[in-house]
């Protein structure tokens, strides 16, 4: 017999744990999965893709707008949240049940429970069923973190965020991250008066200052009001809304807060201390390059490992896991030079190094830009410029690609392969521009 019931248990579903599920199962390991919500994890089930679907949906509210000028005469507008919701939750559903065939199409074992281990090769079931595995990969993911402070449960977090009944007339936003300013741009688009607040002096703070800036000043033109260096004293329930009371500034009146304050690693109650598992100080799963623990057949990728908290990272991260372990084809992932984008409105994006981490790292550096209004903007009469800037070093070798304006993320993904491949300005200016394009602006920078 078998000295353990699987060559693979992963507990969590998510992007990184189904990748190295059904890779290692393709390569004829004995595999299985325990998720105790929903397959497919943050970013399928209440993260990036609903959150991008209604951005989506955002954007119609500036389109209606501007296709006046375009020739197009629009009745009276109305917008139903609750259709926009349930059609992206049924989406939703679609794609759980789509990352559930995935799975059961590699002939991998799904099992709808929570799992926690109790000993170095052994999980329990919150069934109450032991299981034995020769390999165990932890990618249970991360959560939002919720600031501690009297009547914090009257809040909401991104998760809920997805499914309420309908758009707050009022609210307010903490956190100065990505998932922040992208609420505030959905939010503001449906009609919302938004207030963000941040402890700290600046928003995006890993991203060129230069778009941190852009994107400050058109939020602020939209109606989107900041407060910097605030921090929660107290929230309390009015007869209708909320009243916020905060450090530094007056108290403001709401009818929704949403936690937006960072994600903690889901590494609580999974039994890591009985495997002997290390943690790190924020209560992360510590590993090497290849994604192992300090205990030689026990993994951790994704979110929970808090490396880089993208869906592409742990989607990378267990399919070199699998390839290692399973393939062997030992392989580590690169965690430099990662490409990462905030769904704003307007969108912006970089990869590889700011033009401040350069003047740090490489002393003299060179920068191109280019600062330029959209040609669908100019027509439109919406006077919102984009930016698009370069950064390379004294050989004017790229080191660094910064982006905001209409669809940036998507011209950023192209971008992102010559920086990661090595290549110099020279090489972009050598490459025809495809006209008339935003795109072009890249290779015609000055």
């Amino acid at each position: 017999m078998a000295e353990f019931d699987y060559d693979l248990f992963t507990i969590g579903a998510g992007s990184g744990g189904v990748r190295a599920s059904r890779v290692a199962s393709a390569l004829g390991a004995k595999v299985a999965i325990a998720e105790e919500y929903r397959v497919g994890g943050t970013c399928v089930i209440r993260g990036c893709v609903p959150k991008k679907m209604l951005v989506y949906g955002a954007h119609f509210a500036e389109d209606l707008e501007d296709c006046a000028n375009f020739g197009w005469s629009i009745g009276k507008k109305t917008f139903d949240w609750k259709l926009l919701r349930d059609n992206v939750l049924k989406d939703v559903d679609r794609l759980n049940r789509a990352y559930i065939d995935t799975l059961e199409t590699n002939k991998v074992t799904i099992l709808h429970e929570r799992a926690e281990l109790t000993g170095p090769h052994d999980i329990r079931l919150a069934s109450g069923k032991a299981v034995t595995a020769k390999h165990i990969l932890v990618a249970t993911g991360a959560h939002p973190h919720v600031p501690s402070c009297p009547g914090h449960e009257l809040g909401i977090t991104s998760n809920e965020a997805f499914h309420l009944d309908a758009i707050p007339k009022r609210i307010l936003i903490a956190g100065g991250g990505y998932i922040a300013n992208e609420f505030a741009g959905i939010f503001n688009e449906f009609g919302a008066r938004v207030t963000v607040m941040t402890r700290g002096d600046q928003m995006l703070r890993s991203y060129d200052e230069s778009l941190r800036e852009r994107l400050l000043h058109i939020s602020m033109l939209k109606g989107i009001d900041f407060r910097f260096h605030a921090e929660f004293e107290k929230i309390v329930k009015l007869k209708r809304g909320l009243k916020v009371h905060m450090t530094r500034h007056d108290p403001i009146e709401v009818d929704q807060v949403l936690f937006a304050t960072g994600r903690v690693p889901n590494t609580k109650g999974l039994g890591l201390d009985k495997a002997g598992v290390a943690l790190g100080d924020k209560g992360e799963i510590k590993v090497d390059r290849f994604s192992k623990t300090n205990v030689d057949h026990i993994y951790a990728v994704g979110d929970v490992t808090d490396r880089v908290q993208l869906t592409p990272v742990a989607i990378r991260e267990g399919q070199a896991f699998a390839e290692t372990v399973f393939g062997n084809k030992p392989c580590a992932v690169d965690h430099s030079c990662i490409p990462a984008a905030v769904f704003s409105h307007p969108p912006l994006c970089g990869v590889g190094l700011t033009e401040k981490q350069a003047r740090q790292k490489l002393g003299a550096v060179k920068v191109y830009q280019s600062d330029f209004c959209p040609m669908k903007n100019v027509l439109a009469g919406r006077g919102e410029r984009a930016l698009y800037k370069m950064v390379c070093d004294e050989a004017d070798k790229i080191v660094g690609i910064h982006m905001i304006g209409p669809d940036a993320p998507e011209i950023m993904q192209a971008a992102a392969v010559a920086v990661k491949a090595g290549l110099t300005k020279a090489d972009f200016d050598a490459t025809c521009a495809i006209h008339p394009t935003m795109a072009e602006e890249l290779v015609l920078l000055r």
